[in-house]
């Protein structure tokens, strides 16, 4: 079973090359952030990217900012959005869609997230991100994620580490290597979850990130797109890879699809 997250910086920006990476990559399940589309508009787009090619698809968007979604061609169930309790703004946002896919002996629950981006240390959105990470957590445990196969990726908008960094002296003391956004991403690791890329390639940069001013084949980038896989899942994990290609093409995100294989 192939599973591929990807922050899409504006899915109908990028409907032909999204087109091209499924042709590609052959995903069973792919977990997309940043749709940037109202429901109503992704309606529009779900026929001759989805359904054409055999993927079921779920979204939630409220408006041209943000958007999650979860395609799936091995069966779609169980759909939910946003976090369990309250849904006031801003936690209302459409960051946050989770599913059930695959055959009933092999099912597993995928978790689609966009976290928020925090803008600056000193800016409220930035203890908005914070509260998010916390809520997140929150709703790992109290919905059974640690306990039942599953996948929690997306574009969690925090270098784990330094090593996730092209220049760690760069990015000290800024949004995305701050320590109280890299504690939120270590307590999903102690509530048991793996992370997946760093764990398989422990010595790789494994960047998911480039600015667009920035050449692709200098490798000033960033990872903070994640694959997390919960204890029970983790045995059938195979690999966990960054497909750069889809980055190089022409008129790209400046995501890369994260790819994780599982033994079926």
């Amino acid at each position: 079973m192939r599973i591929a997250s990807w922050n899409v910086n504006s899915l109908r920006s990028r409907v032909d090359l999204v087109g091209r990476v499924l042709d590609r990559l052959e995903p069973d399940v792919i977990l997309v952030q940043e749709t940037k589309c109202r429901n109503q508009h992704f309606d529009d787009l779900r026929h001759n990217l989805f359904t054409v090619r055999g993927y079921e698809v779920a979204h939630h968007g409220r408006d041209h900012w943000n958007g999650v979604a979860i395609a799936s061609r091995i069966g779609l169930r169980s759909v939910e959005v946003g976090f369990s309790g309250a849904q006031q703004p801003p936690f209302d946002e459409a960051r946050l869609i989770t599913a059930e896919v695959g055959a009933a002996s092999t099912s597993l629950r995928v978790v689609s997230l966009y976290v928020p981006n925090g803008r600056a240390l000193h800016d409220p959105h930035y203890l908005y991100k914070l509260v998010w990470l916390e809520r997140l957590r929150g709703d790992a445990i109290t919905r059974g994620w640690l306990d039942s196969p599953t996948v929690l990726a997306g574009d969690f908008n925090v270098a784990p580490t330094d090593q996730d960094l092209y220049d760690p002296r760069r990015w000290r003391g800024k949004k995305h290597a701050s320590p109280p956004e890299r504690a939120a991403i270590a307590a999903l690791g102690d509530l048991g979850f793996v992370d997946a890329a760093r764990t398989l390639n422990p010595d790789t940069p494994e960047f998911t990130w480039w600015n667009y001013r920035q050449i692709l084949a200098d490798d000033r980038g960033l990872r903070i797109d994640l694959s997390l896989i919960s204890a029970p899942l983790w045995p059938r994990v195979a690999a966990c890879w960054v497909d750069r290609e889809a980055r190089a093409a022409d008129h790209p995100s400046d995501h890369a699809p994260l790819i994780t294989d599982l033994i079926d």
